[in-house]
């Protein structure tokens, strides 16, 4: 929690202007450019990884596809996954988050900034259906980021299983898959104090519909995770 602190303190001078702002975009959405309120997040963001101590090694930002719906699927360690990848990931991103984050302050505000979606773990139904949205979205050119082990790993860098459910959005629009390796980032947040800490941020090869058109989700989920955990253990090793 020092860490949270350190990064408002750091950044109290900005705060509310860009809380102000933020907002403004919320209540209203349509009337700004998606990239306009894209980037005030990022500007957020980024001032947060500042202000929190915390270095952020990142690779692969070519990887990003330049233009299109695509879908990012990481590992997820924590709450500052998204940050992370929110302040590097250039186009504007969605993400699917679990239900018990939607009215938290900032947070509600990005999710309407970004059209983002709260997804009920829970309730099977209403996880399909925040799917289908998904799919919906990335039909039209939006792309989204989600996290297919539904929940944060609590063992350091060692990945849960993946729900392959939430590859159907993937075999659904035939977009590229990117995947995405974070490694140390549970340390932002899982680390009392706020002393300087390095999170590793690997944007990987996306993979083309044309390399899993013949899988099912099952077999696409193995192929991410083998890719990300690939890259978790190279990490590791040097």
């Amino acid at each position: 929690m020092n860490r949270i602190v350190t990064m408002v303190m750091k950044n109290i001078l900005i705060v509310p202007g860009a809380w102000t702002k933020l907002c403004r975009y919320a209540k209203h959405p349509e009337n700004y450019p998606e990239q306009e309120r894209y980037a005030h997040i990022q500007y957020i963001l980024q001032r947060a990884v500042k202000g929190g101590n915390v270095e952020l090694l990142v690779t692969g930002k070519e990887n990003i596809p330049a233009e299109g719906g695509f879908l990012m699927y990481a590992n997820h360690q924590g709450m500052f996954d998204v940050v992370a990848i929110g302040a590097t990931c250039d186009r504007p991103l969605g993400a699917v988050l679990k239900k018990e984050l939607q009215d938290l302050p900032l947070i509600k505000q990005v999710i309407a900034c970004t059209r983002s979606f709260a997804m009920d773990r829970e309730d099977v139904r209403q996880s399909l259906t925040v799917i289908q949205k998904v799919i919906h979205e990335v039909q039209s050119g939006r792309s989204y980021l989600i996290f297919p082990e539904g929940t944060r790993s609590k063992n350091s860098n060692q990945m849960g299983p993946f729900h392959h459910g939430s590859f159907r959005a993937a075999t659904k629009t035939h977009c590229p898959v990117v995947p995405v390796a974070l490694v140390d980032s549970y340390k932002v947040l899982d680390q009392k104090g706020s002393k300087p800490v390095s999170v590793q941020l690997h944007y990987l090869e996306p993979i083309s519909y044309e390399a899993y058109k013949d899988m099912n989700t099952k077999e696409l989920s193995a192929l991410v995770k083998a890719r990300i955990e690939e890259k978790i253990r190279a990490c590791e090793e040097h």
